[in-house]
């Protein structure tokens, strides 16, 4: 896939490929963001003995981030373009926040979940839009919404917001996210 992108890429004026990379780079960072949630999460949970099925639950979530992540990845090498120079803030912050919400319990797991995903949807239906005319990129951030809007859901099924203070945790965790984008597309 990054040999395909490579040869695409050197067709693009140099304003599509510094909107290609914007998009490309703060996408990664927020994979990889999600990447190291999930871990802090389950690493968390399973200490503290959480039931199989919600450790079920998010190794699945966390699988497909892994999918998305290595997608990205793929795109970035075959743009011949960088990651974020925030990631090892992505490193640290990401596995805080998904260690910090588990210690609360699996319920606010999930709804820090909801509140990530629910920033993650409205950010890639705006790159939708953007994309048009890049079918292949567009189709793969559709699946990929798809994707974080069935983690959302997942995670509303399993009681996210019968966590105390689920409105306060839901807004602080998306501010956060909507500040991790902004960085991401600028650093």
């Amino acid at each position: 896939m990054a040999k395909a992108a490579a040869k695409k890429s050197e067709k693009l004026s140099a304003p599509e490929r510094q909107m290609l990379a914007r998009i490309l780079r703060v996408d990664q960072a927020g994979e990889y963001g999600a990447k190291r949630i999930y871990q802090g999460q389950l690493d968390v949970l399973k200490k503290r003995g959480a039931s199989q099925k919600e450790i079920k639950k998010i190794e699945h979530m966390a699988a497909q981030e892994d999918v998305h992540l290595a997608a990205f990845n793929d795109e970035i090498a075959g743009m011949q373009s960088r990651p974020s120079v925030l990631q090892p803030l992505w490193h640290v912050a990401g596995y805080a926040v998904g260690a910090a919400s588990a210690l609360l319990g699996a319920k606010a797991a999930h709804a820090c979940t909801v509140a990530v995903e629910t920033v993650i949807d409205q950010h890639y239906a705006v790159q939708e839009e953007t994309l048009k005319a890049y079918p292949r990129l567009q189709k793969m951030i559709a699946k990929f919404r798809a994707e974080e809007n069935e983690h959302k859901e997942m995670a509303l099924a399993s009681g996210a917001e019968e966590t105390v203070g689920y409105p306060v945790l839901k807004r602080t965790i998306a501010a956060g996210s909507k500040l991790s984008i902004w960085l991401a597309e600028r650093f």
